[in-house]
């Protein structure tokens, strides 16, 4: 059996509109997603922004209570453990958040919120508890020192080793890094990743590390889970990922990743709404896969791109004309009917000035004279 098991994991939000606050829709966050981890393997999942990530993550941890499927740790059923029981398994599994600045509480000192957890699960003497903090500080690359501030006194990287020792005080095995380097800038981004991989060969940790960059992904990931409004698309181990044709969202993710050269193929789809479809399939707009008709073939093809041809049509093509609704007054009254004459009665000539003197008259055509 895995380390960790998720099987058909979903998780709804309802979309409750009207007075009486009626469930008239759902939003599917996370819809039927399956993988396992071994220990001490390196997990990745990536995806598009809203597509469910750090919403699996914390039904994984039953943060979120999931709407169905099972998560299966170390051969116990997280879904319906006890409470009494989820308090032993959270010394097990525990997070890193995306955000530094918003995850430590602003009033408490740097040991206190590292010692929480040990105070928390009564682990220790005070004094124990204080050596372990120092203990954990050091760990991550801060000093002693450092105990007696408050987080605002700390950089970003600093926070996020802050963090990071927090997640470390109960000796986990598992932990589940969402997004931890994407509010970070390079230079400490790469501080950050290398001390993750220092801390799992120290203490033989297993990770799930969430992240929009693939280049992070590939670099300290084993397999990577490709994720895409709520579903799981592909799972591949990175190098086969990334050295193959991968399916149609994992292109696109790749596509997404800044380079020097531009684009050949950029994506002009319409945004993507997860509470769209209820069964969480693509729609046509946004998926380049679809099921191959002929018998013997693969399940997927991918579609070919358009003719540049079609292309330069498509931009050619001017976009229908917007109905503007204009409000009803003698004045727009008047202009609609002169113009509705205007469009309907033959050209005529220009008629005399009201006061034009006789020199101009003699002047005029005699069809207008006589008018």
């Amino acid at each position: 059996m895995s380390f960790l098991e998720v099987r058909d994991l979903k998780k709804h939000f309802p979309i409750r509109t009207g007075i009486l606050k009626r469930t008239t829709g759902h939003v599917y966050a996370v819809d039927g997603i399956s993988f396992s981890i071994e220990e001490g393997e390196t997990l990745g999942i990536v995806g598009e922004s809203g597509c469910g990530k750090s919403t699996a993550a914390r039904v994984i941890l039953r943060l979120l209570e999931a709407t169905a499927g099972s998560v299966v740790y170390d051969g116990i059923d997280v879904m319906k453990a006890s409470r009494v029981e989820m308090q032993r398994l959270r010394r097990d599994m525990q997070i890193i958040f995306q955000d530094p600045y918003a995850s430590l509480n602003p009033r408490m000192r740097v040991r206190n919120i590292i010692g929480e957890p040990l105070r928390i699960h009564q682990i220790g003497t005070p004094a124990e508890r204080r050596q372990r903090v120092i203990e954990l500080l050091e760990t991550v690359g801060l000093n002693a020192e450092h105990a007696e501030r408050y987080p605002h006194e700390f950089s970003g990287g600093q926070r996020q080793r802050i963090g990071v020792a927090r997640a470390l005080a109960l000796n986990p095995r598992l932990i589940i890094c969402d997004e931890p380097v994407s509010a970070l800038d390079v230079s400490i981004r790469a501080q950050v990743i290398n001390l993750l991989e220092d801390l799992q060969d120290q203490f033989k940790l297993t990770y799930v590390f969430i992240a929009h960059d693939l280049s992070v992904v590939k670099h300290t990931s084993d397999r990577v889970v490709v994720m895409y409004l709520g579903k799981t698309v592909e799972i591949a181990s990175s190098d086969v990922l990334y050295e193959r044709s991968p399916a149609a969202t994992s292109s696109t993710t790749g596509r997404s990743t800044p380079t020097r050269r531009r684009c050949s193929r950029p994506c002009r789809s319409p945004i993507p709404r997860p509470s769209a479809t209820g069964d969480g399939s693509c729609s046509k707009a946004t998926c380049r896969v679809r099921p191959s008709r002929r018998r013997g073939a693969s399940s997927t093809r991918a579609v070919s791109a358009p003719r540049r041809s079609a292309r330069r049509r498509c931009r050619r093509s001017s976009a229908p004309a917007m109905r503007v609704p204009i409000t009803w007054s003698p004045a727009t009254s008047r202009r609609a009917t002169r113009a509705s004459r205007s469009a309907t009665l033959p050209a005529r000539t220009p008629a005399r000035r009201r006061h034009a003197s006789p020199d101009a008259v003699s002047h005029l055509p005699a069809t207008a004279v006589s008018a």
